[in-house]
């Protein structure tokens, strides 16, 4: 009996690391983490974003929030993603990548009860520093 609830539990915690590496799109496999600058007409100065995975990219204007996301299309170079935040407010952005180290995300949605839409460049400038956590200011 507890060998066939062990092999039950490793049999859903496979299930749970598949549906977890199928969260993530194709489009973003061979781009990285590290230490991003954003650039855009929505920035005053280049925005310098330390993330652990590059899929937080797609949430610029809700990071920092807990947000929830579904990839909504997936091709070679180009991914649709939707997300909610726990705190209120969502959004959709589609990332072109360009190279690894080049995206074009449009986003739009609502945050603070307002809507936003914008285009921005993301170009991966190297690894996070010690404790670098970016600009919170856009």
């Amino acid at each position: 009996m507890a060998r066939r609830k062990f092999l039950l539990s490793l049999a859903a915690s496979a299930a749970v690391l598949t549906l977890s590496a199928a969260a993530r799109p194709g489009a973003l496999a061979g781009v990285n983490g590290g230490l991003w600058e954003l650039t855009g007409p929505q920035f005053k100065q280049p925005l310098h974003q330390c993330v652990a995975d590059s899929m937080v990219l797609a949430q610029v204007e809700h990071r920092g929030k807990k947000c929830t996301s579904t990839v909504i299309s997936d091709r070679e170079t180009q991914t649709v993603i939707e997300y909610k935040c726990a705190a209120g407010g969502f959004g959709r952005s589609k990332i072109t990548v360009i190279t690894p180290r080049s995206l074009t995300i449009e986003t739009q949605g609502i945050s603070d009860d307002f809507p936003f839409g914008y285009t921005f460049q993301a170009h991966r400038i190297g690894d996070c520093g010690g404790g670098q956590s970016g600009n919170p200011a856009h």
